[in-house]
């Protein structure tokens, strides 16, 4: 066999190395390409490649199954019985797995398992480059000043196991952040989009965006903290909505360890959280949000268990009609809470039935509000309620009758997400967003603006 091998014969190679019980192997190929700049120029951009491969090994005991679980990378065919024997170890010194379950079978295998990887490279950029230099040339002739980065990354997926699964994923995934300053660095706005190719993502429109940020900005207004009538963009909703997805488990919740749980004992399933028709849903097969069909586990967590590895996901809906449908469980916690299996899928998708854009809310405000950009630095104060903390950034704007008077300065937030579903009074039109707080770990989100009559604003912030 030569040293580097294909992605799929390192799968089998590894699963026919193996002397447990039982056997999964994961072999990740990823690639990149980027593009970064700074003062309407660019400075750098590259290409990487690069392999990981997870090896489980599950070995039965009088007690149960015990796994073991070893990722390397930069894997060779050479690497691989090291490899193997690790993990086999590792599942032989530890005691048996809470989460142990039979592996999964009769998963029908992708038609192209053995089929080379997708890759990207720096052709993903081959229209978008030369749109972002025209912004560059505008932004320079408008006395203003682009920063950011574009990155593109492709991650082939092969999972293989020793009950004869053989699944394979292609995942794209794309960012672009753009950020514009005032010459004299005063102002400062920030755009962020997701992408699977870069085929609809428009430079222009995003600088244009940023110039009418930083017109609005020429105006300074002091406010102090209080709660105010706030617009949160479809960015902002989607870092309250992942925190809330990812501190959304059954068990934690059956345990009374969560906002979801029940007083008294029991979990809110059924409850209404929300009065606006508000659904929140998962779903691998959503248009231009195409996530992973089946389950990828590299680790046991509270969120996953490798010995779901293999198992097919469907749309799941966690909140339908304002009211709470589903809490995220693994094949051991559904029938530890007596839940539905609900795996968790990577993406979320918040629908309130509204069709206004986020200028259209802003152009239907009476009296005053805030519209914010984006959040930043979110951190939990009390898993009881959910009460996230954080920081406003890149602009808050005053809003007076319908229009944007003024920048004011920036805030500390203290709010829950659910308690805001329960308070929201209006849900605009749902689009794609990047998430500017979780865009490392969780990309593929599609929000609507959100209306809040009494966002609390709990201090001032004069760091950022």
């Amino acid at each position: 066999m030569s040293r580097v091998s294909k992605p799929y014969e390192i799968v089998e190679r590894a699963l026919e190395l193996s002397t447990a019980d039982g056997c999964v192997v994961i072999a990740d190929e990823e690639s990149s390409a980027n593009l970064r700049w700074a003062g309407n120029a660019l400075t750098t951009n590259g290409v990487t490649r690069g392999r990981t491969v997870t090896v489980v090994a599950t070995v039965d005991g009088a007690e149960g199954a015990a796994s073991g679980v070893v990722s390397r990378a930069a894997v060779t065919a050479d690497d691989l019985e090291p490899l193997v024997r690790a993990a086999e170890a590792a599942a032989r010194a530890a005691g048996p797995a809470e989460d142990a379950q039979p592996l999964v079978t009769g998963v029908p295998a992708s038609p192209d398992f053995t089929d080379a990887p997708a890759e990207t490279d720096s052709d993903v950029f081959a229209a978008f480059a030369p749109a972002l230099g025209d912004a560059f040339a505008r932004a320079r002739s408008g006395g203003r000043e682009l920063y950011g980065f574009a990155h593109h990354q492709m991650t082939s997926t092969y999972l293989g196991t020793s009950t004869g699964l053989r699944l394979r994923h292609d995942q794209p995934n794309g960012t672009l952040e753009l950020n514009a300053k005032s010459p004299d660095r005063t102002r400062s706005a920030w755009a962020g989009r997701s992408t699977r190719d870069f085929k609809d993502v428009d430079p222009a429109e995003m600088d244009a965006e940023l110039a009418r940020r930083l017109g609005w900005a020429e105006r300074r207004i002091d406010l102090p903290a209080g709660r105010y009538e706030t617009l949160l963009p479809p960015t902002a909703v989607a870092d309250l909505l992942i925190y809330q997805l990812w501190s959304s488990t059954a068990r934690d919740a059956t345990e009374g360890r969560t906002v979801f749980s029940k007083p008294g004992g029991g979990t809110r399933l059924g409850e209404t959280l929300a009065p606006l028709p508000l659904t929140l849903r998962s779903d691998p097969h959503t248009p231009g949000l195409e996530s992973a069909p089946f389950v990828i586990a590299h680790s046991s967590g509270d969120g996953g268990s490798v010995f779901d590895n293999g198992l097919p996901l469907a749309r799941t809906d966690w909140v339908s009609d304002g009211r709470l449908e589903r809490l995220t469980t693994t094949r051991h916690t559904a029938a530890l809470t007596k839940q539905p299996l609900a795996p968790a899928i990577d993406n979320l998708i918040l629908e309130g039935g509204g069709d206004r854009s986020l200028e259209e809310m802003v152009a239907a405000t009476t009296g005053r509000a805030l519209l914010l950009t984006c959040l930043w630095y979110i951190r939990e104060v009390d898993p009881a309620t959910l009460l996230l903390t954080g920081l406003t950034r890149d602009g808050v704007y005053l809003v007076e009758d319908g229009e944007v008077v003024g920048e004011v300065n920036n805030f500390r937030f203290n709010e829950s997400p659910v308690d805001l579903l329960s308070r929201a009074t209006e849900a605009g039109r749902t689009e794609k967003t990047l998430p500017r707080e979780w865009g490392d770990w969780f990309t593929r989100a599609a929000m609507p603006a959100l209306r809040i009559p009494d966002f609390n604003m709990s201090s001032v912030s004069r760091g950022v």
